[in-house]
């Protein structure tokens, strides 16, 4: 809570109970000194509270004291219930007649006054000793989610460089390709290459981009792709997006574009990979779908870190604000992987 909307609650609240002694004195005649000797049951409440609020629980009670400090409660508001049932006592006696209850002996009628003032005394040192507690819970949860928010940050950062040369490795064995065969495209894929590490350097640094920059990025990755595949191979890239400037997650579905060209190409079978980005201003969906061709038993190229990566980024760049859905078709020829994020 604001420091200063704490300090007007605690003003505005004892005001309002040294204020309350007037509601039921006389209507006249009602002096200085009468009036302060009334104030006598808020100013021990203020006490009470204030003990408990700024000395015994933060000293005894957080400490793991509490035997201490029950007994020092318990000494507190008996003697000061005691001692305010005499004053008000005296108080009455000079200026008003005293009260008298022919049915009730007067030692039960003091005791249960005296009972009244410990229990309402008692109920202001719970009182202090909740708002402390209720405080430092407050303090400690926002501190936990400082650290959990600190947390997820580091962890967002170290997937990202962990996605840089996942990426890069990926990109040099297909030039490396390449080389064997035309080297022509390889010195045009290894300056497409360039512009990619680029954006990967620099534009990727914040939790956020814009989505255009993230859509140039993909796209530049598939003509870098294109290069090496032969003309039968059908590649399509379409986007459909309507505000351009939409914060998206750096990085977060060239993973799933690099799984499409890693299983979606054979050189014996008819092979397509279509890329599919739409987005609005409540979601962005990325759907992706690629001719599947499973990898033999000899190829132990890449070990599906990407896709691994995908899932924990999504995890914690968007917690419940999203859907993955990701499967082979019912005869095992079409992969696809969609996912929804909701802004």
């Amino acid at each position: 809570m604001n420091k200063r909307l704490s300090l007007f609650l605690h003003v505005a609240f004892w005001a309002f109970m040294f204020l309350s002694p007037l509601s039921y004195m006389r209507g006249h005649g009602v002096t200085l000194t009468q009036y302060l000797m009334n104030c006598m049951m808020p100013l021990l409440m203020m006490v009470v509270f204030y003990a408990n609020y700024l000395w015994l629980t933060p000293r005894l009670f957080v400490a793991g004291k509490h035997s201490y400090f029950l007994l020092i409660n318990l000494v507190l508001v008996v003697s000061l219930g005691i001692g305010l049932h005499y004053w008000m006592d005296f108080a009455r006696q000079l200026y008003q007649p005293r009260h008298s209850y022919s049915h009730i002996p007067m030692a039960l009628d003091e005791l249960f006054f005296i009972l009244r003032d410990i229990i309402n005394l008692g109920i202001f040192a719970a009182v202090g000793t909740a708002l402390v507690l209720g405080q430092r819970w407050q303090h400690n949860e926002e501190a936990r989610r400082e650290a959990e928010a600190a947390r997820t940050d580091a962890e967002l950062s170290n997937l990202r460089s962990q996605i840089n040369p996942h990426f890069l490795l990926n990109t040099l064995n297909n030039i490396y390709a390449l080389t064997a065969f035309d080297p022509t495209k390889a010195q045009e894929a290894i300056q497409e290459l360039s512009q990619l590490l680029r954006h990967v350097l620099y534009d990727t640094q914040q939790p956020l981009v814009p989505l255009k920059d993230e859509m140039e990025f993909i796209d530049n990755y598939v003509k870098l792709m294109r290069i090496r595949l032969p003309q039968s191979v059908d590649v399509s890239c379409q986007f459909s997006i309507v505000n351009s400037q939409l914060p998206v997650a750096p990085l977060l579905f060239i993973s799933l574009v690099e799984n499409a060209f890693k299983h979606g190409v054979s050189p014996t079978e008819p092979s397509f990979i279509h890329v599919n980005i739409e987005a609005d201003e409540q979601h962005i969906v990325c759907d992706i779908q690629n001719s599947n061709h499973p990898k033999t038993a000899g190829d132990h190229s890449g070990h599906g870190i990407g896709l691994q990566q995908v899932q924990r980024r999504l995890d914690l760049a968007y917690p419940n604000r999203y859907t993955w859905q990701r499967g082979t078709s019912d005869d095992g020829k079409i992969y696809q992987s969609k996912i929804t994020l909701n802004l």
